[in-house]
């Protein structure tokens, strides 16, 4: 297990970037095991699709565009997500012979010797000339902190720990955070809870028509801007606005839409404002998205002084022989399909040997 296996590729990450880019280098002819390895530390394909919660039905789902080479087609909407997508998925992995090992926690990516990467992982070492990075941002649920919060008596958890509204029966929830999951779980709250209060920090913008191919590009091209400054990256959804379906539409109309600005204090029996207004609450449900999950890359020193790590196309500028997706502009589906083709194409003109610049 000391000894480092020498590949050309280590892809990190089994979800939709990460299978997108195993595909492609597949299509160069590349060999998996052979030229190249898929490490991913679920415990079952499907990437972060596998953990949501079972009431997230496929026909909800945010704009999901299927992977290269495979058309997901006559999934049930009224099927969870999570089992739609994990079937879906193991059938790709089977079908092109990605030969995903999971699991397999990478603990740390290093500078190695001769130019190359050393992978270090739960399963040993890899040396690998060039690094698909496609951890994603589950693994990383960001919760604020705000003043009183550890007064609060009340069961305080985030979107990764909710499994259906139904435990929240006769409950007050405040329900934080204007994207996508915080309008889904209010409007599956409303039956259950005794009451829901919606607090975001902006007024939300619902976007009519469908979230088409073209309407992903120009959402994905807004979010590019601040990778290439080397800022952390906003969302894809944050720019693309909330869809106004049918039950968005109920949900405006019977108030469970309607939003309070962000509160200032969190007390014992509820949240506060500064003008003196208070919402008592029994649960706060923290719909506050995710981080990149990029911890294992630190070694590396890949980020710039604004906090963000600066990209051109899908590589680290710091470092030529990193490629991230699933960050920044290829975070949405569309856009980790697209990233994936790039970093490929990348990697195979890499010379042989080319170290990071300083």
């Amino acid at each position: 297990m000391n000894a480092a296996r020498e590949v050309e590729a280590v892809v990190i990450g089994a979800g939709q970037a990460g299978l997108s880019a195993a595909y492609h280098l597949r299509r160069t002819g590349w060999e998996p095991d052979r030229d190249f390895v898929v490490l991913d530390h679920s415990p079952g394909p499907g990437g972060a699709w596998q953990f949501r919660w079972p009431s997230l039905t496929f026909g909800k789902v945010h704009g999901m565009h299927a992977l290269p080479g495979m058309e997901l087609t006559g999934a049930d909407p009224a099927r969870p997500s999570s089992e739609v997508v994990r079937e879906y998925f193991d059938r790709y992995e089977r079908a092109f012979g990605l030969r995903v090992r999971r699991p397999v926690d990478v603990r740390a990516v290093r500078e190695g010797t001769g130019g190359r990467l050393r992978v270090e992982t739960s399963q040993g070492v890899w040396s690998t000339r060039a690094l698909i990075n496609a951890t994603g941002t589950w693994d990383r649920p960001f919760r604020p902190r705000y003043p009183g919060q550890e007064t609060f008596r009340g069961r305080q958890l985030h979107t990764a720990q909710y499994a259906g509204p139904e435990e929240f029966a006769g409950q007050r929830v405040v329900v934080v955070g204007g994207g996508a999951s915080g309008t889904q779980h209010l409007l599956e709250l409303a039956p259950y809870a005794a009451a829901t209060t919606w607090v975001t920090r902006r007024p939300p913008v619902f976007r009519e028509g469908p979230f088409d191919q073209e309407a992903g590009r120009a959402a994905v091209a807004l979010v590019e801007e601040r990778v290439r400054r080397g800022l952390p990256p906003r969302s894809v959804v944050s720019v693309t606005g909330l869809p106004l379906n049918d039950a968005a539409r109920r949900g405006l109309a019977d108030g469970v839409l309607d939003r309070l600005p962000m509160f200032d204090r969190i007390g014992p029996d509820g949240v506060e404002w500064r003008d003196g207004r208070k919402v008592a609450a029994d649960v706060i449900l923290w719909a506050t998205g995710f981080r990149p999950a990029l911890g294992h890359l630190a070694p590396l020193r890949l980020r710039e002084p604004g906090g963000g790590i600066r990209l051109e196309g899908t590589r680290a500028v710091a470092d030529p022989r990193v490629h991230l997706l699933g960050y920044g502009p290829s975070a949405s589906t569309i856009g980790a399909n697209r990233a994936g083709r790039a970093a490929v194409r990348d990697i195979r003109r890499l010379p042989a040997g080319e170290r990071a610049a300083a």
